[in-house]
């Protein structure tokens, strides 16, 4: 992964086997490079599974442990030569018992889209990380005010028009970690995990901040 100005997350899907890497004597192996699978910067998915960036809006899965004492030669390799910090790990037992429902501390900065469908209900359509001109047009307030819409007015504000409603909420987890972003990596560790155990495959990361 070539870093850029911000924070990256560097690391392997490590997998525990019943033989010894040939080097340095761990029995865990490094299965797949992230950046094979192409893992985005996102500091709301980086706070809420190991409080790198944004530790504020969820209490972090697994909050910076550090490097593991038995973690693969690839892995320790590359935290080496990336001067990696922030290191972390964290199970896919872990990773099964989080309530993704969870809701964040406090409610997102950022407003959300809703249009609705053919059956009337209200469909999420997109967060809005810079405010759209009809939101403005609609909450009355300069772009400036309406980027960061959850500091100015209060939770479960709504402005409807017509099939359109914008409105300030809560994040969920699975908003944080968003499926479409993490999923390639859940479902490499979930088949490791169903060929291994649970307990014998994890995610070691680290972060070049």
């Amino acid at each position: 992964m070539i870093a850029s100005m911000g924070t990256d997350i560097w690391g392997f899907i490590e997998c525990r086997l019943d033989y010894r890497e040939q080097e340095g004597g761990s029995f865990w192996h490094a299965a797949v490079d992230l950046d094979h699978l192409k893992v985005p910067r996102n500091y709301e998915a980086f706070g809420c599974l190991f409080g790198v960036r944004d530790n504020e809006q969820f209490a972090p899965v697994a909050p910076v442990r550090g490097l593991p004492a038995d973690a693969s030669n690839r892995a320790r390799e590359g935290h080496e030569t990336t001067a990696g910090r922030s290191a972390s790990w964290v199970s896919w037992e872990e990773i099964k018992r989080i309530d993704w429902e969870e809701e964040s501390a406090f409610p997102d900065a950022y407003v959300r889209e809703y249009r609705r469908d053919p059956q009337g209900e209200w469909r999420l359509l997109r967060r809005h990380y810079h405010a759209p001109q009809e939101f403005i047009d609609l909450c009355g307030q300069p772009a400036r005010i309406a980027v960061r819409a959850s500091e100015h007015f209060p939770e479960g504000s709504q402005w409807v028009d017509g099939d359109q409603m914008f409105r300030v909420e809560r994040l969920s987890r699975r908003d944080a970690v968003p499926d479409d972003r993490w999923g390639p990596i859940w479902s490499v560790m979930g088949t490791l995990a169903d060929l291994h155990g649970s307990d014998d495959v994890r995610l070691t990361v680290w972060f070049d901040d």
